[in-house]
């Protein structure tokens, strides 16, 4: 099912770090498809990682697209505003039998990984706890994730299933353009939420990008392996299924792609060292 409104796309920061280059790029790319298409440039904070995210680099974020010259609706959407929008997404795949608790470790889990065996996909695939067994974890507090269980998303989507696919109008690392297939089963039984912690990455963003009418979903390339678990949930959920286009990622001298971690030149010191948004433009090749 497709968006029926007007074309909109999004640029969606996290806000645990100043923007650098690879981040200009994104947004640069997002609002020229908007443009492009005559339809709207949405930008949302996805700031679900309350450990990491801060307000003053949320006022970053605003003031670097500023200054390239983006302009945004408003208001933004925060995602940590939005939170019993993605436990109710969670609740209605919880009560069709399509997500489980799962009380395993990380190492717990790497280890039934690699006594998979060799010809098997290197992925987690787990399954419901006795009631009993589950009953008695839960009373004694122990800390679990939801799983997605692709088995039981299988059975519920029948023919569907093979029929899942999505259209990419950019680039994926290897050159994917066009009609894709998803194939979500590739990702094993992955994690939607933690007890405690609320949703994981792939239920909050599909939720958001139904709620905000996105038609086309613009980011990096190493995003692209992300599509076929979103894909899913949308059929799962009934939500809208967007266009995706997926762009290059910018690389540092060393070789590495430009990230926070990695300590990238950030776009206030850029701006501070005199670069002007008209030369980042060209340098990028954007706009």
């Amino acid at each position: 099912m497709m968006q029926a409104g007007p074309p909109a796309s999004r640029f969606a920061p996290s806000p645990t770090g100043l923007l650098h280059k690879g981040h200009a790029l994104s947004a640069l790319t997002a609002d020229q498809v908007a443009r492009d298409l005559g339809g709207r440039f949405v930008l949302r904070i996805e700031d679900i990682d309350k450990g990491r995210s801060r307000p003053g680099f949320e006022a970053a974020i605003f003031e670097d697209l500023a200054w390239l010259g983006v302009e945004w609706e408003t208001p933004v959407r925060r995602q940590s505003d939005h939170l019993d929008d993605y436990a109710a997404a969670l609740e209605r795949l919880r009560a069709r039998g399509l997500v489980y608790r799962c009380f395993k470790t990380r190492a717990e889990v790497l280890a039934d990984i690699g006594r998979a065996p060799h010809e098997a996909a290197p992925v987690y695939v787990g399954a419901q706890l006795a009631e009993a067994d589950e009953a008695a974890r839960l009373a004694a507090g122990e800390a679990f994730a939801w799983r997605l269980s692709m088995a039981a998303a299988r059975d519920a989507l029948g023919p569907a299933w093979g029929r899942l696919d999505f259209v990419e109008e950019g680039s994926g690392p290897n050159g994917e353009h066009g009609p894709q297939r998803a194939r979500p089963e590739l990702a094993g039984d992955v994690i939607l939420g933690r007890k405690g912690l609320g949703v994981a990455y792939h239920l909050a963003v599909v939720v958001d990008d139904a709620l905000q009418e996105i038609t086309h979903v613009v980011r990096g390339e190493d995003l692209f392996e992300a599509v076929p678990v979103q894909r899913l949930l949308q059929a799962l959920l009934g939500l809208p299924t967007p266009a995706y286009h997926h762009h290059r990622l910018l690389r540092g001298p060393d070789g590495k792609r430009l990230a926070k971690r990695n300590r990238s030149e950030t776009l206030r010191a850029l701006r501070g060292s005199g670069v002007t948004p008209a030369e980042l433009r060209a340098e990028l090749g954007v706009g």
